[in-house]
């Protein structure tokens, strides 16, 4: 069964783990509901140099690209895998994932800032993204937070706490380094892959401990 799979983006510095991401679902068939920021839109530019328009939103801006470093091929989205793509604008309130009645098999904030964690952790949403995630927990959804930044405030620490007490899942942006690194595409693939184990889709990015 196809699994139905919210993304979020937003201003934590590590868009490439979001652009793999978005490229292993949809190489996976999953249902992909896309959901941008615009200070998300501020780091692509930045650390990607890919411009993101949030009105004229074209999926191609994120798929089909690979950094210079990486020796990995850009994924080039399909139609089919296009018709899998459902992109929200972060201020409309009317879109499908805004509603606990809208199903999907989970949601993953990708990376997550800390005013992005700040607004799901206090129920005080400002914006579709954070909407989405308290349906996630209000409906007792998997949500799972890649928040990518140090040291940690207390505050910060506070919010993690108070969100995984509600069920949320952290998975901070820490790729490990015990399966073979060879190079960066190994530390991003690392970090993609313990979110897609997360969200139960299968996958093949890294070598698994003791095989």
């Amino acid at each position: 069964m196809t699994k139905r799979i919210v993304l979020a983006i937003t201003g934590a510095s590590g868009a490439i783990y979001a652009t793999r991401l978005m490229a292993a679902l949809l190489e996976s068939d999953c249902e992909l509901h896309v959901t941008i920021s615009p200070s998300g839109v501020a780091v692509i530019k930045q650390e990607l140099d890919v411009a993101v328009s949030l009105s004229k939103f074209d999926p191609k801006s994120l798929t089909d690209y690979a950094p210079p470093w990486s020796k990995r091929e850009a994924y080039r989205l399909s139609d089919e895998a296009a018709k899998r793509l459902h992109y929200h604008h972060y201020q409309d309130y009317m879109t499908p994932i805004a509603s606990g009645s809208f199903l999907t098999d989970a949601m993953v904030v990708c990376p997550c800032s800390g005013s992005t964690l700040a607004g799901i952790a206090r129920a005080a949403s400002s914006n579709l993204i954070q909407r989405a995630a308290e349906v996630h927990l209000k409906e007792h959804r998997k949500l799972i937070l890649v928040p990518r930044e140090t040291p940690l405030s207390v505050f910060a620490i506070e919010n993690m706490h108070r969100l995984a007490q509600a069920g949320a899942i952290m998975l901070p942006a820490m790729p490990g380094w015990y399966h073979g690194v060879e190079d960066l595409d190994s530390l991003v693939d690392f970090v993609v892959a313990r979110i897609l184990d997360q969200i139960g889709v299968g996958n093949k990015l890294i070598r698994r401990w003791g095989e």
